[in-house]
């Protein structure tokens, strides 16, 4: 029974029970805004504990950054550390913004000066939605309204891979007076009866050798569409394909070979061993045209199971010019045998660096500055034409090149002979077809996917005498 049903009880005087219900609502009142108070004020305290601790881990993230930017990382290790740190830092961001009390306008980032934004490409389609006000007339005074301007903005919009059928109908007609049938033919595909379109096929190949998506994620994609894709199918449809685009490769490294000046890499690769349950270690060698060259890009990946520099030689056989390449000494044969080495400065470079880290060598930093001195007019000569290229290199690079050597020829003798300073001184073959294909198509600037339908298109019906218009060149696609 509550306090005001036992006064009502009560012989008190109705001035009484009031009096005493008046005071039991104070006490009630005050009470319950004591309890308020404490637990705000505990929330209070635990929303600043969190908006100090955001601050600290957004703090340091931001010092992590800033670290980062001062080591030497490849430019795509650079680009995954910032892409994770803007993902945790917008994260953290809008936890603080949450956590801060209504009305508290202290900024989450420090201001920074950013570009303007980059407006959207104007190749893409354009899909137009207007949007009317709900009435048209003045909600003032009632009159008709007048269009006088329209603002206009832009959204990017991605529509992911949608899948469709398409229904390949041929009607067959009959001569009534002798009975012939005619029809339509069945066009040729690369896929001869198979399932998948030639855009599909395509959509396969660049997914898996320009996205490097593996082929079980190409089949999770589909089936997020309702469309069940065996592995096995699509493994077949990647093998197919490039039995057919190795006609293209073979014909791109003959095209390669008649360049004058090639830059040649080997990359480690692991590779599952069929039988053995672990890894081996194999090797993609790549040769690519240099970028000075009046022709289109080209790039060819050449798969082998070990870095013997048989394999180089094999490769270029009796090809003989410029090749730019490492320190490394299974080129040593190919120079012997007449090529022309042009020795990387990157290679060299890194040498010294590496000795400048381990033991603050004033040699290998001397060596570093003059360095950095040819970088800098290469830097300034990177827009110059190859002539212009040329004078600079010949007028300005040639004599502190000069000075260089002189002074690695004078510091060599003072140096231990097998010390690091001495040495810095002295300094699969399907997959590898498609890669050559879809990289070379990458560097002419062309769509892989594009591109790679059009050929699957055309390729099962091409003349032989024809294989290089279907080449993945810029200056062919432009034709």
């Amino acid at each position: 029974m509550n306090l005001a049903a036992e006064l009502a009880h009560s012989n008190l005087s109705p001035a009484v029970r009031a009096a005493i219900l008046a005071q039991a609502e104070w006490v009630q009142a005050h009470t319950d805004l004591a309890v308020k108070t404490v637990a705000q004020a505990a929330l209070i305290q635990a929303k600043s504990l969190l908006i100090e601790k955001l601050e600290f881990e957004l703090a340091y993230l931001r010092r992590m950054q800033f670290g980062a930017k001062t080591e030497a990382m490849s430019a795509e290790q650079r680009s995954l550390f910032d892409e994770e740190f803007e993902v945790s830092a917008a994260a953290l961001e809008a936890q603080l913004a949450a956590a801060r009390p209504d009305g508290d306008s202290t900024p989450v980032r420090q201001p920074r000066m950013r570009a303007g934004r980059q407006a959207l490409p104007a190749h893409l389609p354009r899909t137009l939605v207007v949007h009317e006000p709900e009435s048209c007339t003045c909600g003032a005074c009632g009159n008709d309204l007048l269009k006088v301007s329209e603002d206009v903005s832009e959204q990017l919009h991605v529509q992911p891979a949608v899948f469709s059928v398409i229904r390949h109908i041929r009607p067959q007609y009959a001569c009534r007076r002798c009975q012939t049938m005619t029809a339509a033919p069945v066009a040729p595909s690369i896929i001869d009866g198979g399932l998948p379109s030639n855009a599909t096929v395509a959509w396969v190949m660049v997914s898996k050798y320009v996205d490097h998506l593996p082929l079980y994620r190409i089949r999770q994609i589909a089936e997020r569409s309702g469309v069940n894709l065996a592995e096995s199918t699509l493994g077949n449809w990647v093998g197919t394909t490039g039995w057919w685009l190795q006609m293209l490769a073979d014909r791109l490294v003959e095209r390669l070979r008649q360049e004058p000046t090639l830059h040649a890499d080997e990359t480690p690769i692991k590779q599952l061993d069929p039988g053995n349950g672990k890894t081996k270690t194999a090797y993609l060698w790549a040769y690519r045209s240099t970028p000075l060259s009046n022709c289109a890009p080209m790039i060819v990946f050449d798969y082998q199971i070990s870095r013997a520099g048989q394999h180089a030689r094999d490769f270029l056989q009796d090809w003989q010019g410029q090749l730019m390449v490492d320190d490394y000494g299974g080129y040593k044969a190919l120079f012997k045998a007449g090529v022309t080495e042009l020795a990387c400065w990157a290679h060299a470079r890194r040498k010294f660096v590496d000795l400048h880290k381990a033991n603050q060598s004033p040699v290998a930093l001397e060596a570093m500055r003059r360095i950095a001195e040819l970088y800098a007019i290469e830097a300034q000569a990177k827009e110059e034409t190859v002539a212009e290229r040329h004078a600079l290199r010949q007028q300005v690079a040639k004599p502190k090149l000069t000075e260089l050597k002189a002074w690695l020829t004078e510091t060599l003798p003072k140096v231990a002979p097998n010390g690091a300073i001495a040495k810095a001184i002295l300094y699969s073959q399907r997959a590898a077809a498609i890669q050559t294909l879809l990289g070379t198509a990458k560097l002419n600037g062309l769509d892989p996917q594009a591109w790679l339908t059009d050929t699957l298109e055309k390729l099962p019906t091409w003349p032989n005498s024809r294989i290089d218009e279907l080449l993945p060149l810029l200056a062919l696609a432009e034709k």
